[in-house]
């Protein structure tokens, strides 16, 4: 009987795995699509809408918090602020009363571009989430919460168990 309930619960998983799968391809092919309109590398897109997403949060990020969230090395962040500020995508500034703190910030136009891009998106998924109740869409962010800390503890336990490449980080959230 045990069994039987476990292998629903299997079937459950990799169903909802499966989909979850789907999802971030399609989240992916937005961002590939995003960064050839702006004549960006994936990697470079992704950093902007980083950067720009915590902003729009109220909680800019500095380079190492950016180098974490893009799963680069220090160095290759380097390299990838200096190509968007020269191209005028990003500033990184001293706002913080510790001067040795910097803080990145998107260029106004990112903004506006990210906006037009993936506006009418917004406004799908919007009509779509509405269709469910509120005590629902609850639960399913407490349900992405709890795979998302499932996740981080088994890339965090693998961490202790597979020494990694200087040049490999893990995304986190």
């Amino acid at each position: 009987m045990e069994e039987a309930v476990n292998d629903g619960v299997a079937e459950r998983r990799e169903r909802l795995m499966e989909s979850l799968r789907a999802y971030g391809g399609h989240y992916t092919e937005l961002g590939r699509r995003f960064a050839a309109r702006l004549g960006l590398h994936s990697t470079d897109a992704t950093a902007v809408l980083e950067i720009a997403a915590a902003e729009e949060r109220g909680t800019p990020l500095s380079p190492a918090r950016l180098s974490e969230r893009i799963s680069l090395s220090t160095g290759a962040t380097t390299a990838l602020l200096n190509r968007l500020e020269a191209a005028g995508h990003i500033t990184r500034a001293r706002e913080h009363s510790d001067r040795r703190v910097v803080t990145l910030r998107s260029g106004g136009h990112i903004q506006e571009r990210a906006d037009e891009f993936f506006g009418p998106l917004a406004e799908r998924l919007d009509a779509t989430m509405a269709q469910y109740p509120p005590q629902l869409l609850e639960r399913f962010e407490e349900f992405m919460a709890d795979l998302n800390a499932t996740m981080d503890a088994h890339l965090a336990h693998q961490d202790t168990q597979t020494p990694r490449s200087s040049t490999t980080r893990r995304r986190t959230s």
